[in-house]
């Protein structure tokens, strides 16, 4: 029976994400044929299909605004202990006279992708039987792509996983084939379906949200603050058309889907790197799917014993 990895969109919070498939992959001993991944998941998958977990953690709890921005469009303020953005007036400009077409620029997450999947990791899963596909937004042709590890050579594969993670216009924008390309998460943030469509018959999707919202949004402060709200507003009901879509899709196909929401409100802004937070975030994801696990485990025997 063929078993689906499925990791959402979720900038920083993917922290948590890589919590919940240690679980299931170090101490479960899960074995997965497909990894599907969107933006922050598309970054993971590499990893976690070689059973990398440990490699996965360390770079997920020691990255910070650095190791991803070659400019970064806003700054980051504390005011009574709660980060704010505001805008980096200075950088935003500089993108501008340069003329680019993004506020930011994303280059050293580009490098850092180089750098963590290196060509033997590729050249490994390339001869593997697990395959990983990478979710991006083609915006030239409005089209959803999926991108498998088995159809690219090295460097197209790490363009994909960088476009899969582009925020824009916050982040670099990708052109790639006489196309522009960025996050996967705007056409799909939980790539349920495609797991489906790609012959999955058991799922385990981490997404990177919590299953009912729980937050009223205080008014913007500026305008880089009503873009993140307007970009967060947009792809929850992206998020949640995509759930629906997918419990249909499993359930259409006897698919058994199994879905790991985050249990509380992690961050308000995804790109924000913290790596106190994330390796928090990082534990917070094991134990959550440890405690998922025994509930799980304990209606089982309830209902034996019945």
């Amino acid at each position: 029976m063929k078993k689906a990895l499925v990791i959402s969109g979720g900038g920083s919070k993917g922290a948590f994400a890589g919590g919940v498939a240690q679980y299931l992959i170090n101490t479960k001993k899960k074995k997965y044929d497909l990894f599907v991944g969107s933006s922050t998941g598309s970054l993971m998958i590499s990893h976690l299909a070689l059973g990398k977990v440990d490699e996965l953690k360390k770079i997920y709890t020691n990255v910070n605004q650095n190791s991803i921005f070659s400019n970064c469009p806003f700054s980051i303020k504390k005011v009574h202990g709660e980060k704010i953005i505001g805008i980096n007036h200075l950088n935003t400009l500089w993108n501008f006279i340069n003329g680019r077409k993004t506020f930011g620029e994303s280059k050293n997450l580009r490098n850092l992708i180089t750098k963590n999947i290196s060509k033997e990791m590729f050249e490994q899963l390339l001869n593997s039987k697990v395959d990983t596909i990478v979710t991006v937004s083609n915006l030239s042709l409005n089209q959803v792509e999926y991108k498998s590890l088995k159809e690219c050579n090295y460097n197209d594969f790490c363009d994909w996983v960088w476009a899969s993670c582009n925020y824009v216009p916050f982040m670099s924008l990708l052109i790639k084939n006489g196309c522009q390309y960025a996050d996967g998460g705007f056409g799909c943030l939980v790539p349920i379906k495609e797991a489906v469509l790609r012959g999955a018959k058991e799922i385990d999707a981490i997404i990177l949200e919590t299953e009912v919202t729980q937050i009223n949004r205080i008014p913007s402060k500026n305008a880089f603050s009503l873009l993140f709200d307007v970009f967060d507003f947009m792809l929850e009901h992206v998020e949640r058309h995509n759930i629906t879509i997918g419990k249909l899709s499993a359930k259409h196909n006897d698919v058994k889907l199994n879905l790991f929401y985050t249990p509380t409100v992690l961050t308000t802004n995804s790109l924000i790197f913290d790596k106190k937070l994330m390796t928090e975030w990082w534990k917070a994801g094991f134990q959550y799917a440890q405690n998922k696990d025994n509930e799980s485990m304990s209606e089982f025997r309830a209902d034996v014993l019945n």
